[in-house]
């Protein structure tokens, strides 16, 4: 795992944006996965810059969505494809051809599931993951215990998520399941980028780099990953920092 510590979250995220843009320029019809959450709000708004300064096209690029609450779609706001439409797809001009997403509206999910691993089939394999880690170390909806031999499925939330997951919408909603794509599609992935900022993600940081590979910490699988980088400002990785200097 090639690890890059930046002072605060704006250098994370240039960083990230930037490993992102040089991607897209080597490989212009690249498969790209983005996740949503808050914290990658600000590589979102760089790309999306970076666009409108023509330093690079998506527009041979496509899209595949990492992960969404069951019984949410893209109209529903606080949803993940809603996110993204908002924050990225839409202001960086992608079209809705280029999206793959799952519509986590749909009776039957594992159709869902299915529809989403032929896309990535037809090409091989993402080029490209950016990821997030929950603070009980999950990645997507991969929560813990989940398989590393998985591949897209659907997953019961760990209460943590569940809890935290509250803060995207404006009244209270019951979060029990989610739609995401496995740990098998992260480790085929040609580069996978962890991102993580702030002191409440320090702990499983720590864990995701120092711990065992282990289901229970799903992070910790990024260690076998022949091309993973974690970028994370200095809070994230103090615990790991402490525990270095020990």
């Amino acid at each position: 795992m090639n690890i890059v510590v930046l002072n605060h979250y704006e250098e994370m995220s240039q960083k990230a944006a930037e490993q992102i843009i040089q991607t897209v320029q080597a490989k212009p019809d690249a498969l790209l996965c983005f996740p949503g959450g808050d914290t990658p709000r600000e590589i979102f708004r760089l790309l999306v810059q970076a666009v409108k300064d023509n330093r690079v096209d998506f527009s041979k690029s496509t899209f595949v969505g990492l992960d969404e609450w069951a019984g949410l779609g893209r109209e529903d706001e606080g949803s993940c494809i809603h996110f993204l439409y908002e924050q990225f797809y839409n202001p960086a001009g992608i079209q809705d051809s280029q999206v793959h997403a799952f519509n986590a509206k749909e009776k039957d999910l594992q159709a869902e599931c299915e529809k989403i691993d032929a896309v990535i089939k037809r090409h091989g394999s993402l080029d490209l993951i950016l990821l997030g880690i929950g603070v009980n170390g999950h990645l997507g909806f991969n929560e813990p215990g989940a398989s590393f031999e998985s591949y897209s499925h659907v997953s019961d939330l760990d209460a943590v998520t569940s809890t935290v997951g509250q803060k995207y919408f404006k009244e209270h909603r019951v979060l029990s399941q989610g739609i995401t794509l496995g740990i098998k599609h992260i480790l085929n992935a040609k580069s996978a980028i962890l991102i993580a900022n702030g002191p409440k993600k320090a702990d499983a940081v720590f864990e995701a780099v120092k711990g065992p590979v282990v289901n229970t910490m799903p992070a910790s699988v990024l260690q076998l990953h022949p091309n993973s980088h974690l970028i994370v400002d200095l809070e994230a990785y103090a615990k790991v920092e402490k525990s270095e200097a020990n």
